[in-house]
Parts: structure tokens; C-alpha cells; sequence
């Protein structure tokens, strides 16, 4: 029991150390508010983009893949957003903090500390990669939507009322301008996303090379880390530091002060990420493998669900809501209490399946 939560401690500590880091750094004003901006900027732009790429380039190195586990995933990942966009409009009028907890519900941390947690559970590091490069496009794809939708709404509305206080217009033409705005803007923010970049082009990159060992009987002729190794060295250095950077960042922002205002957001988000989404996401895997004959998951697929559904709300996306223009004091505290109370979630999930036979560390 003891080895159990000590992985869950060594996968999740490491985040919340930096964090720390951050924050003292920042009381002692050693980082100031500019160095965060710009550090927010160059992470969001730069790091994350190219730890995206790297992570779906090498991850996708054959298309060897059992696509059950990954239709089973974008259901179940596209199933939690349904249920959260429900629970973000319940929970609070704060459109600005809407988004957010909807982020917080369906995003975990699977880009970081995924496959890292696979490994120690025991579990494919194989599936776990092919998982990932599915999984970071659906939810980077879904954050855009879920931090775009209610900001555009909110900023329309003012651009309504301002209409209909300085001329006469009818209800209907604004309403109906706003609709067709709010998608367009929606699906612009979507190209345009930094993050969506780097897994596009990821992809486009590794469908070159499929392509490649189509037509030349399974060869590579051209590889991007061989043949351009200088320029994948520096991607990837880039993306080494992309994490810790960001988490160093995102603790310079983080304010204890902050929680008193945003409890209830605090806890309805946290309890979706960290309690919610894995009962919904592992616990209906075991009923359709145990009961059914649609799925049958193996221990080697348990702890990649583990990994993706029970793993606390990813870095990545506190660097978005403030670059998206949401509440990013909510969204890091939601970094910070998802990743601190994950150790207990991620162990009792651990336990409970050990229990069952259904994973074996």
C-alpha cells in the first residue's frame, strides 16, 4: 500500500514543488508581475507548442493502434464536457469563470505526468502514447471552445446593449448577428490557438512519415529528428523546459487570498477532475468490459485511464485562460488544489482496482 502512494506522491509532488517555487519566488519579489506576463506569453506560444508536437511526433512513431481504447476515450472525454458545460452554467453567472470549471471538468494533466504514472502502475507505455496523441488535440480543441464560448457571449452582450441604447434596433438583428459572431470568433480562436498549431502540425509531420513508408516499403528515407536533428534538438529543448516553466509561472500568480471568492467554483470544479471524471471514465470501462461484450480492457489499458481521467487539470490550462481572457487567478488555483488533492484520489483509485484484479503493480 505504502508503494502505491508513493507512485501517486512522486507523479504529482514534482507539480506542486514548482508551483511553490513560484509563489515564493514571488513574494519575495524575486519574479515581478512583467517577468509573469511575459512568461505567461512565452509559454503559451512557444513551450507548449512545441512540447505538443514532440509529444504527438514521438508518440506516433506506427500506427499500430487499438482504436477501442481510443474511440472509448474521445467518447467518454467529449461525454464529461457535455456534463461540465451543464454544470459550469448551474454553478456560477461569472461568465469569465464559466469556462473555466467547464476546462477543469474534461482537461487533465495526461501531457506531463501520463505516461510517467502509466509506467509506474505497471501499465503499456505504448497504448499510453497513442492515447496521448489523440487525447491533447480533443482537449486542447475543447478548451479554445470552452474558454471562447461564454467571454464571446459576455462581450457580445455589451456590444448589444450599447447598440440598442444608442439607436433603434430591433431585438432580433443583434441576436442573431451575435449567434453567427460568437461561432465564427469560436472557431477562429481554434486556428488561430497556439496549441492547436503545434498538434497539427505534429501531425502533419507524422503523416508525411507514414506516407513515406508507404510508398517507399516501409522505409524512412526523411526523418525530421535525423535528418533535421539540429532543429528537433532545439524543439525539443524547448519543450523540456515547458513544464517547469510554466509551473514556476503559474505559481507567481497563485494567491491564497483569492480562495475566499471562489470557493464554491474551487470545489465544484476540483471535485469534477478529480473525483468525478475518473468514477465516470474508469468506472464505466470496468460495467461495458465486465458486463458487455462492446470493450474488453485489459490491466495494461486500467492505469492509461488512470493517467487520463483521474490526473489533475493540466498546466497548460491556467496559461490559457489568462491568454483567452478568463479568470486565470480561478483556473491556477484549480492547477494548484486538483494536483494537491489528486495524491489521495489517484492512490484510493489504485487501491480500489488493485482490489478488483483489474490492474497488478
Amino acid at each position: 500500500m505504502f508503494e502505491i502512494f508513493l507512485t501517486s506522491v512522486n507523479a504529482v509532488m514534482p507539480i506542486v514543488l514548482l508551483i511553490l517555487l513560484g509563489y515564493i519566488l514571488r513574494r519575495i519579489n524575486f519574479l515581478n508581475e512583467n517577468f509573469i506576463s511575459i512568461g505567461n506569453k512565452f509559454v503559451f506560444n512557444v513551450c507548449l507548442p512545441c512540447m505538443l508536437f514532440v509529444n504527438i511526433y514521438d508518440s506516433m512513431d506506427s500506427f499500430n493502434i487499438d482504436w477501442t481504447v481510443i474511440i472509448y476515450a474521445v467518447i467518454v472525454i467529449c461525454a464529461i464536457f457535455a456534463l461540465g458545460l451543464v454544470t459550469a452554467i448551474l454553478t456560477t453567472k461569472d461568465n469569465r469563470r464559466r469556462g473555466v470549471i467547464l476546462q477543469c471538468t474534461f482537461r487533465s494533466n495526461f501531457a506531463i505526468i501520463g505516461l510517467t504514472l502509466v509506467e509506474r502502475l505497471g501499465g503499456d507505455t505504448a497504448i499510453a502514447g497513442i492515447v496521448s496523441a489523440f487525447s491533447i488535440p480533443i482537449f486542447n480543441i475543447l478548451a479554445v471552445v470552452a474558454l471562447s464560448v461564454f467571454v464571446g457571449d459576455e462581450d457580445k452582450k455589451l456590444k448589444e446593449n450599447s447598440l440598442q441604447a444608442n439607436a433603434d434596433v430591433s431585438p432580433a438583428t443583434p441576436i442573431e448577428h451575435k449567434n453567427k459572431h460568437s461561432i465564427k470568433n469560436i472557431l477562429l480562436n481554434i486556428v488561430k490557438n497556439p496549441l492547436i498549431i503545434g498538434v497539427v502540425t505534429g501531425l502533419v509531420f507524422v503523416g508525411f512519415r507514414e506516407l513515406e513508408r508507404a510508398c517507399c516499403g516501409g522505409e524512412t528515407p526523411f526523418r525530421f529528428d535525423t535528418q533535421l536533428k539540429f532543429l528537433y534538438t532545439a524543439v525539443s529543448d524547448l519543450k523540456s523546459i515547458a513544464s517547469p516553466f510554466a509551473l514556476v509561472v503559474l505559481g507567481g500568480q497563485f494567491r491564497f487570498s483569492a480562495v475566499k471568492g471562489m470557493t464554491k467554483e474551487i470545489i465544484v470544479a476540483s471535485v469534477w477532475r478529480i473525483i468525478l471524471a475518473p468514477v465516470i471514465g474508469i468506472g464505466l470501462a470496468v460495467i461495458l468490459s465486465t458486463y458487455t461484450d462492446w470493450i474488453t480492457f485489459d490491466a495494461a489499458v486500467y492505469p492509461t485511464l488512470i493517467a487520463l481521467f483521474g490526473s489533475p487539470v493540466a498546466v497548460s490550462s491556467a496559461i490559457m485562460a489568462r491568454q483567452m481572457k478568463n479568470d486565470e487567478q480561478l483556473a491556477t488555483q484549480l492547477v494548484v488544489w486538483t494536483s494537491v488533492c489528486s495524491v489521495i484520489t489517484i492512490f484510493v483509485t489504485v487501491f480500489v482496482l488493485m482490489c478488483a484484479g483489474l490492474i497488478a503493480v
